[in-house]
């Protein structure tokens, strides 16, 4: 029975392959603020980043159980994107004589297929194959792109008008604000539950970047002190492009003060898809419009 053997896995990714390969290449230092759970950290002890030659450390879990491995870059290809590793230290060499780990990317249009190859020869036969271990290297993959995936804006712009009045428009009145912002916001339906309540499902019609877009809205969080209301999007032209999106509107009152946060935050479908900065400028456009409507009242 031959001790020496090789897996291969591919899998796709919706992240940019040029920004994946020069993590590997450049910035494996990086991984561990990406995929936190599984890999710990990385340093290098010899050499510089992204060379040929050079000796890197790495402390992640495996199987349950904190590990380390020293590795050598062996070979580089940029333009397959390729980066090939040698293990000559660590946990990894008490089972196997030899180990390499070899991870490039495809790039086809908007198709990016990480492709990662394991090649070993096991000390003796009751070494199992490392199939727990290409299971770690696609799961710290799907982290790297969730990370370059999601993302969160935030943006804080002070209004003359009262706080409290603002924060109970968006808690329970938000049927409202297409009186006081009809160019952004046409229409507001509840279409579950009541106004205020968590769990209330809200049906918006507004304009964003020239068009008449739609949006489900469940009211996912509530809190009274910080003047707080955090909707989930469920439903709507906003789903065509992120995964997931959630807004938070907040504000902070000291004295005649009023500062409102806004909170973005999101998991795009694709690299392609923009940051939403028009949408965090809607948000600020609708909250002058309110401001305006309040301080012409009084």
């Amino acid at each position: 029975m031959s001790l020496e053997g090789k897996l291969v896995s591919e899998i796709n990714i919706k992240s940019c392959g040029d920004v994946f390969h020069e993590i590997f290449r450049y910035r494996p230092h990086h991984i561990s603020s990406m995929s936190p759970d599984k890999v710990q950290n990385v340093e290098v002890h010899e050499g510089e980043w992204g060379t040929v030659g050079s000796v890197i450390f790495l402390n992640f879990i495996h199987d349950g159980k904190e590990k380390v491995a020293k590795e050598v870059i062996e070979e580089i290809d940029e333009e397959k994107k390729l980066v090939k590793f040698k293990v000559i230290g660590g946990d990894i060499l008490e089972a196997y004589k030899s180990f390499y780990l070899t991870v490039h990317v495809e790039t086809k249009g908007e198709d990016n297929l990480v492709t990662w190859i394991l090649e070993y020869e096991k000390l003796n036969p009751d070494v199992p194959d490392p199939h727990t271990l290409m299971e770690f290297c696609l799961n710290v993959t799907k982290d790297i792109e969730t990370h370059h995936l999601t993302g969160k804006l935030v943006s804080e712009i002070e209004i003359k008008s009262c706080g409290d009045v603002f924060h109970e428009i968006f808690r329970y009145r938000p049927h409202h604000i297409s009186s006081m912002s009809p160019n952004n916001i046409q229409n507001v339906d509840i279409h579950e539950g009541e106004w205020g309540t968590v769990g209330s499902v809200i049906f918006w019609n507004f304009t964003h970047d020239g068009k008449e877009k739609v949006a489900k809205e469940i009211i996912e969080a509530i809190d009274e002190e910080k003047k707080l209301v955090k909707f989930k999007v469920i439903g709507g032209d906003l789903l065509e492009a992120y995964n997931s999106f959630y807004f938070t509107v907040h504000v902070e009152t000291k004295g005649i003060n009023n500062l409102v946060t806004w909170i973005l935050e999101y998991e795009k479908k694709h690299k392609n898809v923009p940051d939403p900065h028009t949408l965090m400028e809607l948000c600020l456009n609708v909250t002058k419009d309110i401001e305006t409507h309040h301080i012409k009242d009084t």
